[in-house]
């Protein structure tokens, strides 16, 4: 489906956007959490369940909404990178980029020639509504979809300057988890060298003037990162949500039986 992406000149304005990630590859989650009201779903197809098949039904389910549906992808496959952008997304999340070369390439394998190199099938695929749209998708195509960077080493982090610069990077995402394991202390953040980093990061995120987003870490929440000077945060994700309520539910079961 053919659409204008709503999620993408809202955070280039620099508003702040909440939304959880979907990892069950279950289309009636985001349908749920579109209903909802968050101004995103990411479908996380690096950790989560899901292929650029069945991902068409996420973006089904998110038509009777206004929110975006981003789709993180499990690498730097360009192969896999268009077969999501052909069935529609309206952004992709990147993990692990590392370098302003490895963004730029990144770049190009989501932009049609001249400006890229991704392969054309503009006459029958979803993203241009089976063709029904083609020259409107191929006009739009390019600048509608929003292309996130994620920093997730302390290598990244010494290039975030360069690959912010990168024409075609719309926002940069802070993978704390896999920062601080890039340094030894996965999941430590109450660690010197984490808190380091993890300061050092955000300070020249902000010198870059563009979005940047991340993962509320232990012991904060959303609020908390938006504090921060995060614009663009996640709301856990649906197997948090079940397995939590779930759990507090058991728990209050068993405390009143007793």
């Amino acid at each position: 489906m053919l659409r204008k992406n709503s999620l993408k000149p809202r955070l280039l304005a620099g508003e702040q956007v909440l939304g959880p990630w979907v990892t069950l590859d279950n289309a009636a989650t985001s349908e749920i959490f579109g209903l909802a009201g968050f101004d995103f779903v990411i479908i996380d197809q690096e950790h989560g369940r899901g292929t650029p098949e069945t991902l068409v039904g996420h973006l089904q389910a998110l038509s009777n909404s206004t929110t975006t549906c981003l789709v993180r992808v499990p690498s730097h496959d360009p192969v896999y990178l268009k077969k999501v952008m052909d069935v529609g997304v309206e952004g992709v999340v990147i993990p692990n980029v590392q370098s302003a070369g490895e963004a730029k390439a990144l770049v190009a394998a989501c932009r049609y020639p001249p400006r890229g190199v991704r392969g054309s099938a503009i006459g029958q695929i979803r993203a241009s509504n089976y063709g029904l749209d083609g020259p409107a998708y191929r006009k739009a195509a390019d600048d509608n979809l929003l292309i996130v960077c994620q920093i997730e080493t302390a290598t990244a982090v010494d290039a975030i300057a360069e690959i912010a610069a990168v024409d075609g990077v719309d926002a940069l995402f802070v993978g704390p988890f896999d920062l601080s394991g890039s340094i030894g202390h996965l999941g430590e953040f109450d660690h010197p060298d984490v808190i380091a980093l993890l300061a050092k990061a955000e300070a020249a995120l902000k010198k870059t003037g563009k979005p940047f987003g991340t993962v509320p870490r232990i012991g904060m929440t959303w609020a908390d990162m938006f504090a921060l000077g995060y614009t663009m945060v996640t709301a856990d994700n649906d197997v948090v949500r079940l397995r939590d309520t779930a759990m507090t539910d058991i728990a209050r079961f068993r405390a009143r039986a007793r």
